[in-house]
Protein backbone atom coordinates (compact mmCIF):
# COMPACT_ATOMS: atom_id res chain seq x y z
CA UNK A 1 0.00 0.00 0.00
CA UNK A 2 1.31 3.43 -0.95
CA UNK A 3 0.87 6.31 1.45
CA UNK A 4 1.47 10.02 0.96
CA UNK A 5 2.28 12.14 3.98
CA UNK A 6 2.17 15.93 3.72
CA UNK A 7 3.84 18.37 6.08
CA UNK A 8 4.66 22.06 6.28
CA UNK A 9 1.27 23.73 6.38
CA UNK A 10 0.44 26.48 8.85
CA UNK A 11 -0.68 30.03 9.46
CA UNK A 12 1.28 32.92 7.97
CA UNK A 13 0.75 36.58 7.15
CA UNK A 14 0.06 37.58 3.59
CA UNK A 15 3.34 38.07 1.76
CA UNK A 16 5.18 35.42 3.72
CA UNK A 17 6.36 31.99 2.59
CA UNK A 18 5.76 28.33 3.38
CA UNK A 19 7.29 25.12 2.11
CA UNK A 20 5.21 21.96 1.82
CA UNK A 21 6.67 18.47 1.63
CA UNK A 22 5.10 15.16 0.66
CA UNK A 23 6.79 11.78 0.93
CA UNK A 24 5.47 8.63 -0.72
CA UNK A 25 6.13 5.41 1.17
CA UNK A 26 5.44 1.76 0.46
CA UNK A 27 6.59 -0.87 -2.01
CA UNK A 28 7.06 1.56 -4.88
CA UNK A 29 8.79 0.69 -8.12
CA UNK A 30 8.33 4.06 -9.81
CA UNK A 31 6.20 7.21 -9.83
CA UNK A 32 5.36 9.10 -13.00
CA UNK A 33 4.10 12.47 -11.80
CA UNK A 34 3.61 14.07 -8.39
CA UNK A 35 1.69 17.18 -7.64
CA UNK A 36 -0.25 19.45 -5.37
CA UNK A 37 -3.93 20.30 -5.41
CA UNK A 38 -5.90 22.54 -3.09
CA UNK A 39 -9.45 22.97 -1.92
CA UNK A 40 -10.72 26.15 -0.35
CA UNK A 41 -13.92 26.22 1.75
CA UNK A 42 -16.96 25.98 -0.48
CA UNK A 43 -14.91 25.42 -3.63
CA UNK A 44 -13.88 22.46 -5.75
CA UNK A 45 -10.43 20.92 -5.55
CA UNK A 46 -8.10 22.51 -8.08
CA UNK A 47 -4.67 21.80 -9.47
CA UNK A 48 -1.82 23.88 -8.07
CA UNK A 49 1.28 22.33 -9.67
CA UNK A 50 2.60 19.04 -11.00
CA UNK A 51 6.03 17.68 -11.86
CA UNK A 52 6.99 14.59 -13.83
CA UNK A 53 9.83 12.23 -13.04
CA UNK A 54 11.78 14.01 -15.76
CA UNK A 55 11.26 17.41 -14.16
CA UNK A 56 8.59 18.85 -16.43
CA UNK A 57 6.42 21.21 -14.42
CA UNK A 58 2.94 22.61 -14.79
CA UNK A 59 1.38 25.41 -12.73
CA UNK A 60 -2.01 26.96 -12.26
CA UNK A 61 -2.03 30.51 -13.62
CA UNK A 62 -2.90 31.84 -10.17
CA UNK A 63 0.40 30.63 -8.66
CA UNK A 64 2.84 31.11 -11.55
CA UNK A 65 5.83 33.16 -10.47
CA UNK A 66 5.08 32.68 -6.77
CA UNK A 67 5.09 28.90 -6.22
CA UNK A 68 7.82 26.43 -7.20
CA UNK A 69 7.40 22.67 -7.30
CA UNK A 70 10.40 20.37 -7.04
CA UNK A 71 11.03 16.71 -6.55
CA UNK A 72 13.55 14.25 -5.14
CA UNK A 73 13.03 11.07 -7.14
CA UNK A 74 15.38 9.04 -4.96
CA UNK A 75 13.29 9.87 -1.88
CA UNK A 76 9.89 9.80 -3.69
CA UNK A 77 9.31 13.25 -2.24
CA UNK A 78 7.76 16.36 -3.76
CA UNK A 79 8.02 19.91 -2.43
CA UNK A 80 6.05 23.09 -2.95
CA UNK A 81 7.77 26.38 -2.15
CA UNK A 82 5.10 29.02 -1.75
CA UNK A 83 6.22 32.66 -1.73
CA UNK A 84 4.24 35.88 -1.56
CA UNK A 85 1.24 34.06 -0.16
CA UNK A 86 -2.14 35.74 -0.56
CA UNK A 87 -5.33 35.28 1.46
CA UNK A 88 -6.85 33.57 -1.58
CA UNK A 89 -4.20 30.85 -1.31
CA UNK A 90 -5.84 29.72 1.92
CA UNK A 91 -6.94 26.10 1.45
CA UNK A 92 -6.25 22.51 2.33
CA UNK A 93 -3.37 21.37 0.14
CA UNK A 94 -3.36 17.76 -1.02
CA UNK A 95 -0.46 15.77 -2.39
CA UNK A 96 -1.10 13.42 -5.31
CA UNK A 97 0.98 10.87 -7.18
CA UNK A 98 0.10 9.56 -10.66
CA UNK A 99 1.31 6.43 -12.39
CA UNK A 100 2.59 4.78 -9.22
CA UNK A 101 3.78 1.25 -9.92
CA UNK A 102 3.80 -1.01 -6.87
CA UNK A 103 3.86 -4.72 -6.15
CA UNK A 104 0.07 -4.56 -6.33
CA UNK A 105 -0.07 -2.81 -9.69
CA UNK A 106 -0.78 0.75 -10.77
CA UNK A 107 -2.33 3.22 -8.34
CA UNK A 108 -2.93 6.96 -7.84
CA UNK A 109 -2.86 7.79 -4.12
CA UNK A 110 -3.80 11.01 -2.36
CA UNK A 111 -2.53 12.47 0.89
CA UNK A 112 -4.83 13.51 3.71
CA UNK A 113 -4.09 17.21 3.23
CA UNK A 114 -2.40 20.00 5.12
CA UNK A 115 -4.01 23.35 5.91
CA UNK A 116 -2.41 26.56 4.67
CA UNK A 117 -3.80 29.84 5.95
CA UNK A 118 -2.55 33.22 4.75
CA UNK A 119 -4.11 36.01 6.78
CA UNK A 120 -4.45 39.59 5.59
Amino acid sequence: QVRLAESGGGLVQAGESLRLSCAATGSIYSINAMGWYRQAPGKQRELVATITSGGITNYADSVKGRFTISRDNARNTVYLQMNSLKPEDTAVYYCNAEGVWTVGGLTRPWGKGTLVTASS
